[in-house]
């Protein structure tokens, strides 16, 4: 069951890249996102949702403002968030288990402790029998899952997720999203997943963040109160994603602009 406590409180944000071409990417930003909440960032192309993400990755500092956790400042990387990358970032010499335990055991965990607890979640992201696999071996969207089951075998409070479905086909990108949903049905945690997919903000949000060219600000939020799991044909849905694409469009074209100076 949802809750209305806030979880992360992102006040006034802004983050400037400093170097032979200053840019601004984050511009008075403003987020609260609840506990248990699946939150979606949205935008066009270099709005700066990637460097939300890893802002509250603890990978970056804000230049100003501050990100709050449970209260407390976000002021560097730790296990309580869990990071699933658009590339997988696999080690190819390790076993699916052995990715999925390396950090545990490195935190001290036993092997055979680690190695237990990396099964429960082999099991829930469906890899079960593929624990022993190479990465070579699997597919994008198995590999996605290893990914997925290495970022909560920690079990983290929050799930920060940068476009993790980006390279996959479209067939297998819809079966992740479904899957993505039904674990976080399980493990209820709170997510903040970037995208620009519509549909896919569409189908897996409690509430989408549409995000302005650079530098990057809020341009609105979306509400998406549809039962799930989520049909992408049903009327209800394709209202949502309209009123998503209007919020989104003069974005896009602002971002098309700034790619052509």
């Amino acid at each position: 069951m949802k809750t209305n406590h806030e979880k992360i409180e992102i006040k006034n944000i802004n983050k400037t890249f400093e170097g032979g071409h200053k840019v601004v990417a984050l511009e008075n930003l403003n987020i609260n996102i609840n506990d248990n909440e699946f939150a979606i960032v949205l935008g066009p192309s270099g709005c700066g949702k990637s460097t939300l993400l890893y802002l509250l990755a603890g990978f970056e500092r804000p230049t100003s403002g501050k990100i709050l956790l449970d209260g407390k400042p976000i002021k560097k990387p730790s296990p309580n968030r869990g990071f699933v990358f658009q590339d997988f970032a696999l080690y190819p010499w390790k076993t699916v288990l052995k990715n999925i335990a390396f950090g545990l055991e490195l935190k001290g965990v036993s092997k055979k402790e680690a190695a237990e607890k990396s099964m429960e979640y082999i099991k829930m992201v469906g890899l079960e029998g593929f624990e022993h696999a190479y990465p070579h071996t699997l597919s994008g969207g198995m590999k996605q899952r290893v990914g997925i089951a290495r970022a909560l075998v920690y079990d983290p409070e929050v799930l920060l997720m940068d476009e993790p479905f980006g390279a996959l086909d479209a067939q297998t990108r819809k079966q992740m999203q479904m899957e993505l949903e039904s674990i976080w049905e399980k493990t209820k945690k709170t997510v903040v997943f970037v995208t620009h997919s519509v549909i896919e903000a569409v189908f897996l949000a409690d509430r989408i963040f549409v995000m302005t060219a650079r530098p990057g600000k809020i341009k609105g939020i979306v509400e998406v109160n549809l039962p799930r799991p989520r049909d992408y044909t049903d009327k209800d849905f394709l209202k949502v994603r309209e009123k998503v694409l209007e919020l989104l469009e003069s974005e896009v074209e602002k971002s098309m602009h700034q790619e052509q100076e």
